[in-house]
This record gives C-alpha cells, structure tokens and sequence, in this order.
C-alpha cells in the first residue's frame, strides 16, 4: 500500500464532518481503508519493534517517521482539512495558536481476550487537537467487544459516554483532550478521553494517528 493507493478525501462530506466535530468531539470516516490496506496495516505490526501495551495487556508498536503505507500523506492531508477548525478552538479556548508537532507517534494496537485501554487522553495540551484512529480488524469475525469509547467531562454535569460504531477500515476523528462548548455566558471547555473497551475474543487491531499543526 502506497499513498497512490489511499482513496481521496474529497469523496467525505468535510462541512457535516467540521460541523460534527465542533459539536460532538468526534466524526466517522467510514471505509477510510480498503481491506487490502487495512490486512497491509495489520501486517506492519508483525516485527520485532512491537512493545507491551501496558497492565491491562495487549502490544502496541509505535510507527516513528517516517510513516509507511501513505499515512504520511494522509497526515498532512488531514491536518489542512482541520486547521481552520484547530484555530478556531484555540481562539475560543484562550490558547495559542496549535503546535506544528503532534502529541507522540503514530502507533498499532494489538488487542486479545480480556485486553483493553484504559481511559486517556492527548499529553499535550498544546498541540493539535485532533487523533486519527482507525479499525483494522472485522468485529465480528476476528474479534468480539473491542469497542472504542469516548467520555466528554463537562464542568458541572456527569460524563457523557459515546460509542463509535466502527467497521473494518472505518476511522474516526476525535478530539485529543479539551474543545469549546457554547453555553449561555460564553464558551467553556469539555474534556474528552478515549479507550477501547475489553476484547471478549479473538484479536482485535487498531491504528491511532495523532496529527500535527502545519510548521
């Protein structure tokens, strides 16, 4: 897979996709990935880098520059579609204006029975507000659970929990950490985390892509 292979974003809705991010904090990008792309992902999990992914299990082989299999190019296509967002949520957060480096690399997961990720979220409140992830396995077929999991915090009110229905080569955009909320005196921050939910059977593989600002 090459970024010659990777279909054009044109064929996405981008206002609706902007819209639903400013105001849910996530927005699907259904068959961002073919079945070949995603089986080629899955295989650049398999050598010897791969590390383990933390107490609650599972492996995680994080992908350093540069990126292969055209996410680079997918990356920097991504973050000119979101900058104008990215700067409008610093602007109504009091912020400066989103860093030029993402917050860590990008990385594969590799899930089995009783794995999961717990709760979390960006470390860097300074940076680009935006992840890219994606499902790489067929729930269903290769594995069960598996779900990937949002919380948004708002200031006085009980977490808001959220579900992403997502298909073998569906990603989704998420924010990292903090985006504005219009409320009756102003905007006020909600606080968002993601985890994927523990893997029943199988094994279950996923890609998480931080982007960056435009340097």
């Amino acid at each position: 897979m090459t970024a010659a292979d990777l279909l054009p974003l044109d064929r996405y809705d981008w206002a609706r996709i902007l819209e639903q991010l400013d105001t849910e904090g996530w927005a699907p990008l259904p068959a961002l990935f073919s079945p070949a792309q995603a089986s080629a992902l899955t295989r650049a999990f398999d050598d010897p880098h791969a590390v383990p992914g933390g107490a609650e299990g599972g492996a995680c082989r994080p992908l350093p520059p540069p990126l292969p299999h055209g996410l680079h190019t997918l990356q920097d296509a991504l973050q000119a579609r979101l900058a104008p967002l990215a700067r409008n949520w610093a602007r109504r957060l009091g912020r400066a204006a989103p860093a030029a480096t993402a917050a860590g690399p990008a990385s594969l997961s590799r899930l089995g029975r009783d794995d999961c990720q717990p709760l979390r979220h960006a470390p860097d409140e300074a940076g680009f507000p935006f992840y890219l992830v994606a499902l790489l396995s067929a729930p269903g077929r290769d594995f069960s659970g598996g779900e990937f999991v949002m919380t948004e915090q708002r200031p006085r009110q009980q977490s808001r929990p959220m579900v992403l229905p997502l298909a073998r080569g569906d990603a989704a955009l998420i924010a990292a950490l903090h985006r504005p909320v219009r409320g009756a005196s102003g905007d006020y921050r909600a606080t968002l985390r993601h985890a994927i939910s523990r893997v029943r059977g199988g094994v279950r593989v996923g890609l998480s892509l931080p982007l960056s600002g435009p340097s």
